[in-house]
């Protein structure tokens, strides 16, 4: 039988029987069950299928990763710290942190700032869906794509070429550049210029939040500041950003997890090459073509730690959030 008509089968018929059968398994458990008791155990038993699917592609994976950045470069060879001690002393892999906590800081900077002033702009433009709609759809590119993009777009070639970059052809009308954006580590300016990337992808998901947020404020309350004399800038300092920041708070962290795992972007445009590597890109390279496991693990680990906080912020603040409603 063809391999393909095998997996249709299996997703038409094999998955829809396996949901009907533990559905009916389910409720033959709980006839077993006494009456005060089942509207406790009901929960856990329609949760059971999701608990599984977590511990077996999730908790157990991350034991086995964290099992596996203490030992060597083959598998069951016990190294201790060795491999942290290596992200700690190895210049690659300190330029990788580098780059990391650039993407951390100025992602979030451009997004959540670009994203709140282009809100703030655009909330009294007539036609303002549709700029809304046109600064959103980059966030519908897959970062693949994009980072194909903006690679023709910051494509260099040699002086006395023809630039077939868009920007460097842009420069060559003024008689500038050209300029190789991507290949010249300058201070770090190449990782910028990827981050900028990002940056005109999440800037739409961060306008449109902000702009939610910005529309839950009363209108009277910003008119009687008017009324009192407040101009437009001490109305957005004093009552506006004041009142916006539990949403920025929400956004930032979103984008500095979004930062924290950026790979797709670095990959594709320079492959790390020209020290753009990140800790995500440094974890590939050190697991599939060094084939040093260990150390790829420590790396992923270390992303875990990093990524952590983060969400335990934001879980707090839904939490806050939620009790006051």
């Amino acid at each position: 039988m063809d391999p393909r008509l095998g997996t249709a089968l299996l997703v038409l018929v094999g998955i829809p029987a396996i949901i009907v059968g533990y559905i009916y398994g389910t409720e033959l458990v709980l006839r077993l069950v006494p009456d005060r008791r089942r509207s406790l155990v009901r929960p856990w038993l329609w949760l059971l299928p999701a608990l599984l699917f977590l511990f077996v592609f999730l908790v157990w994976p991350t034991v086995l990763t964290i099992a596996r950045s203490f030992q060597g470069q083959l598998a069951g060879t016990f190294v201790g710290l060795d491999n942290y001690v290596w992200f700690f002393t190895s210049s690659d892999a300190l330029i990788s942190l580098r780059n990391s906590l650039m993407w951390v800081v100025l992602l979030t900077l451009f997004t959540v700032g670009l994203g709140l002033v282009i809100a703030v702009l655009v909330d009294r433009v007539r036609y303002e869906s549709v700029a809304k709609s046109v600064i959103f759809v980059p966030l519908a590119i897959s970062m693949t794509a994009a980072a194909v993009i903006w690679r023709f777009m910051f494509d260099y070639q040699s002086p006395g070429h023809a630039q077939t970059g868009t920007l460097n052809g842009i420069l060559g009308v003024f008689g500038l550049g050209p300029v190789s954006f991507l290949q010249v580590d300058t201070l770090g300016l190449n990782t910028v210029f990827l981050i900028l990337v990002m940056t005109w992808m999440w800037t739409g998901f961060a306008m449109v939040i902000l702009s939610a947020a910005l529309k839950g404020i009363s209108a009277e309350l910003l008119e009687a500041a008017r009324v009192d004399g407040a101009t437009e800038w001490q109305v957005f300092r004093r009552i506006v950003f004041p009142l916006l920041l539990p949403t920025v708070a929400v956004v930032s962290t979103t984008v500095v997890i979004t930062a924290l795992k950026a790979f797709d972007i670095v990959w594709v445009m320079t492959g790390g090459n020209f020290d753009t590597d990140v800790v995500a890109s440094q974890m590939i390279k050190e697991s599939f073509n060094f084939n040093q496991f260990g150390r790829g693990s420590a790396l992923a680990v270390i992303l875990l730690i990093a990524i952590i906080p983060v969400m335990v912020v934001n879980i707090n603040r839904f939490r806050a959030q939620e009790a006051i409603r």
